[in-house]
């Protein structure tokens, strides 16, 4: 069947109609092309569907930086220009307000870009160990693993890295049991630490972590956690550490513990600029650091208050926030929601969110609107609970001062966006 592609949606795909409406998604395609596209999925509601030729290219379509993508599940815009890529983000994070929050944000949304490749200073991916080794991420669509020998939107420390695991893949000296691995390079790029992945036991980890060491000095620590499953803890403690279990990471001029395990900002050119964003303006006798991580926002807000809480929950990232934190900020090992239950009388005068991508929700979105801060900062990654959130902190009488797109992701369709608000 012909299709025309209306526009692009969250998840990377474009959305088409059949001729009785029914909505059609399609993958790596862009608006105002005609395409002739094979059913792959149908469903009551929609369908998904595959291209089988491009009849009519966008003007903005161009040649992927990367020989994977097409197969790669791991990025979704590489076939248009990165100015065209920032300007998709923007419709589809004001269509988001207007759909799921019931709310129009017409003014500017402030955006904030970085060099669109080798960005990545985390990357994690899927191993197969055996007579066949491989290194890769899935399938486009699927949980297959793609053999990758490079990738470009990771930093020049991991690809040298993932050269070198090849290289140990193909002399069998990987071992076995390891079904995932995760790099995380520090802020110029000089150091690396290893998470790796598997079931229980990998044997010849030390002969492993000697061999890399060897090839890449670079390389500070290695740390061993149990591959998660059903049951597993939402943040597993490592099971064996060689090495350094942490790194130093510099954010404009604080330094900051991240251990194996913890969360830290993703684009190696735009934590700075993301922390200016965040707190720029603000200040004041207290401050407020919900789902705070390492303490990234905290550090910097205790520069402009008087005293900060920083409030985390994630065993790994609250004992790097403590470490981190500067006299000034306390740091609290909580839930958010339980944090603001016990809150109610804080007279803070700002406060800083950045929840995981399910967002705040609706009890949590309560309790702090329940406050009453003059100000918060809300920074999200995924921008359908973030309108989720807000429409529920403008019914509280909150008012939307800026909107921010932080691009954290190039060529890939996740949306990084801080709405400042208040009251």
């Amino acid at each position: 069947m012909n299709l025309t592609i209306e526009k692009l949606i969250y998840g990377g795909d474009g959305l088409a109609r059949q001729a009785e409406g029914k909505a059609v998604f399609v993958p790596l395609v862009l608006p105002g092309e005609e395409i002739s596209a094979t059913i792959a999925e149908d469903k009551p509601g929609f369908a998904r569907a595959t291209v089988d030729e491009l009849l009519t290219p966008s003007e903005k379509r161009i040649q992927p930086g990367c020989a994977y993508f097409g197969s790669c599940g791991g990025c979704h815009y590489q076939h248009t220009g990165y100015e065209n890529q920032l300007e998709i983000k923007r419709a589809i994070l004001r269509e988001t307000f207007r759909r799921t929050g019931k709310f129009e944000w017409q003014e500017e949304i402030i955006t904030h870009a970085g060099e669109p490749w080798n960005y990545r200073n985390r990357t994690r991916m899927k191993l197969q160990v055996g007579r066949e080794f491989a290194i890769g991420y899935r399938r486009l669509a699927s949980h297959e693993l793609l053999p990758v020998e490079k990738c470009p939107i990771s930093s020049p420390a991991i690809n040298r890295l993932i050269y070198h695991l090849w290289e140990l893949g193909r002399e069998q000296r990987v071992p076995q049991g390891i079904g995932e691995i995760e790099f995380f390079a520090n802020h110029d790029d000089s150091a690396l630490l290893l998470e790796v992945y598997g079931s229980p036991p990998i044997t010849g980890l030390q002969e492993f972590f000697r061999d890399l060491k060897v090839r890449m000095p670079e390389v500070q620590g290695l740390s061993a956690f149990t591959l998660s499953g059903p049951h597993s803890p939402a943040a597993p403690e490592a099971r064996e550490v060689l090495g350094q279990d942490f790194l130093a990471y510099r954010a404009e001029d604080r330094e900051f513990r991240v251990s194996a395990g913890s969360f830290f900002q993703t684009n190696r050119f735009l934590v700075d600029e993301l922390v200016q964003a965040v707190t720029s303006g603000l200040s004041g006798r207290m401050a407020l650091d919900l789902y705070a991580g390492v303490g990234l926002f905290a550090n910097h807000l205790s520069k402009r208050f008087h005293q900060v809480f920083a409030v985390e929950s994630s065993p790994a990232a609250a004992g790097d926030l403590q470490a981190n934190a500067q006299k000034n900020v306390t740091a609290v090992r909580a839930t958010t929601e339980q944090f603001l239950q016990k809150s109610i009388n804080l007279n803070a005068d700002v406060v800083v969110a950045d929840p995981p991508r399910a967002g705040m929700g609706e009890g949590t979105t309560k309790l702090l609107a329940a406050l009453r801060v003059p100000r918060i900062s809300y920074l999200s990654c995924d921008p359908t609970t973030l309108a989720r959130d807000l429409r529920l902190l403008l019914d509280f009488g909150y008012k939307i001062e800026e909107v921010h797109l932080i691009d954290l992701f190039p060529q890939t369709f996740h949306i990084e966006s801080l709405v400042r608000l208040a009251r």
